[in-house]
């Protein structure tokens, strides 16, 4: 159990050192392993969009400024290098609210709420478009880019200019990659998935409605509300 518990929470990174932080309504939240939660940094920023690069502290988030903030509505995209101790506006600034973003380190990629995907290779500080796709989740792995859709679970090996369904996969609404190119999703009636490839599911855990997924390894991942944090192996 989370405590105190969050606001609604929509995204998951796991820090340098193991830890894993939440993005909120309210900003970046800490969960320790014992449930503790504490927030990271100054902002009260709504991150609608929360990514990171794997096993690093770099964050990458997008969504509305807070009650202390002045910054332009939407944020467009934000980064920080420090765990989110601090952040910087870096591109789009009051122009898009990225619903969903991933990145494996060197691909970036985000959903830009309306349109499509918008992809970057330089760090967010440049865009290029990417398919007309409406992804819930997106998840980046050696193996190309993923994303959920009403469609079903969607997969692109040109860096998310086009999409073909995965055949046979659950219908995910959540997603998450880990840095060993497995993947773990939520479907839609709160099961767990996992998959070392992309292409082939398994279920691991029914849990009913999560808000937030994972991916630590094969083996682990996280789901969470904003009341409790489930490992999943």
């Amino acid at each position: 159990a989370l405590e105190p518990a969050l606001d609604h929470l929509h995204g998951l990174h796991l820090d340098s050192g193991g830890v894993v932080l939440a993005g909120t309504h309210t900003g970046l939240v800490e969960i320790t392993a014992n449930g503790r939660t504490t927030r990271v940094g100054d902002s009260d920023d709504d991150f609608m969009g929360l990514t990171g690069t794997p096993g690093t502290d770099r964050l990458f988030a997008s969504g509305h400024p807070g009650p202390s903030s002045s910054a332009p509505n939407p944020l467009g995209l934000i980064d920080s290098t420090d765990r989110g101790r601090t952040w910087t506006p870096k591109s789009l600034t009051g122009e898009v609210d990225f619903h969903a973003l991933a990145t494996d380190g060197e691909l970036l990629v985000g959903f830009d709420g309306v349109t499509g995907l918008l992809i970057s290779t330089d760090g967010g500080s440049s865009w290029t478009a990417g398919a007309p796709v409406a992804a819930a989740a997106l998840a980046v792995t050696d193996a190309g880019v993923w994303a959920t859709t009403t469609a079903g679970l969607q997969h692109s090996i040109d860096g998310g200019l086009t999409f073909a369904v995965v055949p046979d996969a659950p219908p995910l609404a959540l997603l998450s990659a880990a840095p060993d190119g497995s993947l773990w999703g939520i479907d839609t009636a709160g099961t767990a998935w996992r998959s070392r490839t992309g292409q082939a599911w398994e279920p691991r855990a029914v849990l009913g409605p999560v808000e937030a997924v994972l991916a630590v390894d094969f083996d682990t991942a996280y789901a969470a509300t904003a009341q409790m944090l489930y490992p999943l192996n």
